[in-house]
């Protein structure tokens, strides 16, 4: 009979949680990618209302989400599950008790926060800034989760909990 002891059982779990964080963040730069091409389409071809414009961050979400048009509430409504998304990898992360995947996740939420007070401030005043800054705060939530893949990557041990010099 094989015998694991406790902290056999320790590193396969966290190693199923390490496989965890791998496939989230490849969900989650996919749904990034959607909505950063949602994001152009907004930009270049919707107009925000003028009687949307004013008010605070969830004012502004529950406006794109109920005025449109409707690729603006489609934007919206994504980048509200991404910032689920991003919550659930940081737990995740936290959970695999890996320092790097941590603060990857943390900063990727950051970003994803920060570029949905961008967007708020964008429907708000429509201001040309705030677009930017939407769009440079997903370039930096997508390197952060194609550094997760790549610390992850299938073909690692350190992924799997066999070894690895970030543990």
């Amino acid at each position: 009979m094989i015998d694991s002891g406790p902290a056999q059982v320790r590193n396969a779990e966290r190693a199923g949680h390490v496989e965890i964080v791998r496939r989230a963040s490849l969900g989650m730069m996919m749904a990034l990618l959607v909505q950063f091409a949602l994001g152009m389409v907004v930009n270049l071809y919707a107009t925000v209302p003028a009687r949307d414009h004013g008010g605070g961050v969830l004012t502004a979400i529950g406006r794109a989400l109920a005025n449109g048009p409707a690729a603006l509430a489609i934007h919206a409504g994504l980048g509200l599950l991404i910032l689920l998304g991003t919550i659930s990898l940081l737990v995740r992360s936290v959970l695999s008790r890996r320092g790097p995947l941590i603060w990857l996740s943390a900063v990727t939420l950051l970003a994803v926060l920060g570029a949905a007070s961008s967007g708020a401030s964008f429907v708000n005043s429509g201001n040309n800034g705030a677009s930017l800054g939407m769009a440079l705060l997903t370039g930096v939530a997508l390197a952060c989760l194609a550094v997760i893949l790549y610390l992850t990557g299938a073909g690692s041990h350190a992924g799997r909990g066999q070894g690895g010099t970030w543990a």
